[in-house]
């Protein structure tokens, strides 16, 4: 399948949906978050990928911190039971937490194929000067 052409597609959309960004149609995800080893249309292997941290990251200062903040102000400015808290921060933090992870880890790894990310590397100047 190497010598099939695949035209380029938003890592946007592939991968808020979890798809393949070469074919945009296999499955990027065996579990809630875990990669599968390679596509099962197109044959891509996902090993390239490496998000990391980065859904976390982007989901805890983003969404979560503002969700804790309501609770903070919640708490400071009504003073209110306990249940109300459970009623009202834990679902927000949750809600804000866990279902997010998801499309953003998928839009990252769609952006590392559409982008050729690697691994960054130190060339030594011999090595830059020397012919192929």
């Amino acid at each position: 399948m190497s010598d099939v052409q695949w035209p380029p597609l938003s890592p946007f959309k592939t991968g808020v949906h979890g798809r393949c960004p070469r074919c945009g149609q296999g499955h990027l995800f065996e579990g809630f978050l875990k990669l599968k080893p390679h596509c099962e249309v197109c044959g891509l292997d996902y090993s390239y990928a490496d998000p990391a941290d980065g859904p976390a990251f982007f989901v805890m200062m983003f969404l979560c911190v503002p969700a804790v903040i309501f609770g903070l102000w919640l708490e400071i400015a009504y003073s209110p039971a306990w249940w109300v808290h459970l009623a009202t921060s834990l679902p927000l933090i949750l809600l804000t937490c866990v279902p997010p992870l998801r499309p953003l880890k998928g839009w990252l790894v769609a952006a590392q194929y559409f982008y050729k990310a690697e691994e960054g590397r130190l060339v030594r100047p011999q090595e830059a000067e020397r012919p192929a």
